[in-house]
């Protein structure tokens, strides 16, 4: 987590509170799924979120050790190497989403929400990403599509 900080914004705190503030955002993320934070707060948020997910999907002993270091509860930390894990198995980054909420009223400060992809009830639903690109050499677009028909023969 160290060396993951070094390269984060300061956000106007000295380096305990702001390893403090991003492990407790985290497991807020974790438990929720979806919370609502400051902007500079929920980029820096994002990159410390796709890494634990990285750490979740590994499935190691080693990562679930470097996790404990990141998240606060236990019961977040199983939720991140079962359900999480589950969930984004195919996916190879992308695991945060950062949608912008407006100003906040006192301070008019610029708000959003951070949040998991591919969950119930998001904000605007994941893209799917495409079967084959248009751009793809004909050679490489026959290829693939050889597979698919094999892979369904199979089934």
């Amino acid at each position: 987590m160290r060396k993951l900080l070094k390269s984060l914004p300061r956000l106007a705190r000295p380096w305990s509170h702001r390893i403090s503030l991003l492990k407790t955002q985290l497991t807020q993320l974790l438990e929720k799924e979806r919370i609502r934070t400051t902007l500079p707060k929920a980029l820096a948020l994002r990159r410390v979120a796709d890494k634990a997910i990285g750490l979740g999907k590994a499935g190691t002993r080693k990562a679930w050790d470097k996790a404990k270091g990141m998240v606060r509860t236990d019961s977040e930390i199983h939720k991140l190497f079962t359900t999480l894990a589950l969930r984004y198995k195919d996916r190879e980054g992308g695991y945060t989403r950062v949608c912008k909420t407006g100003f906040r009223e006192r301070d008019a400060a610029p708000m959003a929400f951070i949040e998991l992809v591919d969950r119930a009830g998001e904000l605007r639903p994941a893209r799917q990403p495409k079967s084959v690109s248009p751009f793809l050499p004909f050679t490489v677009q026959a290829y693939l599509h050889q597979q698919k028909q094999m892979a369904d023969q199979q089934k």
